[in-house]
């Protein structure tokens, strides 16, 4: 029996404050599990995924070491919108079952998966809740540009890139509003966090 904890996934669009908030969760005893780091590891050198990027968009994505230059491959994803579902349609499906392998075995009151592409990527109808972090689009923007150095250019095209934020609220069960400080945010994270803790404890007792 493909028997799984209680799981909820945590999406929100770029800089909208995902990881510091997952961290939150994580230090009051969630057991955290990020799409960004599973997608890291699945392009390592070496791994089939890697190889297959390698196949479909030529050697001139990988840096002098033989690892994937991530900045190379971004800029070029978010300005080509095939070439972005191209190596989503490579990497989505692994991360997918990554996921939900390491769910599996977690340990903790209940699982949450940081998947910044819910909205785009689908397929993830075995996740009981969906949190989404909401951010007005301005403040993403700026909160980009301030942490990436990128141009103004590159910043909205990544933002257009993603879902709308309409989208992304339409598939929330639950949603934090991250448009300050993440102090802001504290409280609603506790209430969110004991509520999860007694949905999982009702999933484990049935």
């Amino acid at each position: 029996m493909d028997r799984l904890p209680f799981i909820v996934a945590l999406t929100g669009g770029i800089a909208s404050g995902k990881s510091a908030i997952a961290d939150r969760f994580a230090a009051l005893g969630a057991s955290v599990l990020d799409a960004d780091l599973v997608a890291r590891e699945l392009v390592l050198p070496g791994s089939p995924a890697l190889a297959e990027i390698v196949e479909g968009f030529g050697a001139d994505v990988l840096d002098a070491n033989g690892a994937l230059d991530r900045g190379a491959m971004r800029a070029r994803v978010f300005a080509d919108a095939d070439a972005r579902r191209r190596l989503e349609a490579i990497l989505h499906p692994r991360i997918r079952a990554t996921l939900r392998e390491r769910a599996r075995a977690a340990e903790g009151p209940y699982v949450l998966l940081v998947i910044p592409l819910l909205a785009e990527s689908g397929r993830y109808d075995w996740v009981d809740r969906v949190l989404v972090v909401d951010t007005p689009r301005e403040v993403q923007r700026q909160r980009l540009l301030a942490r990436d150095g990128i141009t103004e250019e590159l910043a909205d095209s990544m933002i257009d890139a993603q879902a709308s934020r309409e989208r992304r609220l339409a598939l929330a069960d639950d949603v934090i509003v991250n448009d300050a400080t993440l102090a802001d945010t504290q409280a609603g994270i506790a209430a969110l966090h004991a509520h999860y803790v007694s949905l999982g404890r009702d999933r484990r007792v049935r």
